[in-house]
């Protein structure tokens, strides 16, 4: 399949959105859950460039890239890196029943 390229600078989220944008209830309480869930220790490089890996258990009508930004927020306070060092990043959707959500991850450095 070939690739195509167009010249125009990407949209960010942060430039999506007009004004201050809150944290709704559920996102504090799925980064509190998450913050106890997380493993205290984990090695993420403290220079250069990263990649990270997302594999994530979502029902059907679920896009695949809805939960990335949350979790990638939530990576970034608890291992304190800066998420603009991700330079290439995979990610994987499973379809999943109701209730039978999941997400993977790994983060590592690359040359």
């Amino acid at each position: 399949m070939a690739t195509v390229q167009i010249h125009i600078k990407p949209l960010s989220v942060n430039d999506a959105w007009q004004g201050k944008r809150f944290k709704t209830p559920e996102y504090k309480a799925y980064e509190q859950e998450l913050m106890l869930l997380l493993p205290n220790k984990y090695e993420v490089p403290v220079e250069g460039d990263l990649e990270i890996n997302f594999e994530f258990g979502l029902n059907t009508l679920a896009d695949w890239d809805n939960p990335i930004k949350p979790l990638q927020d939530i990576l970034q306070k608890k291992y304190d890196f800066n998420d603009r060092r991700v330079v290439r990043a995979t990610v994987i959707k499973n379809t999943v029943k109701k209730g039978e959500g999941y997400l993977n991850f790994s983060i590592r450095g690359i040359e």
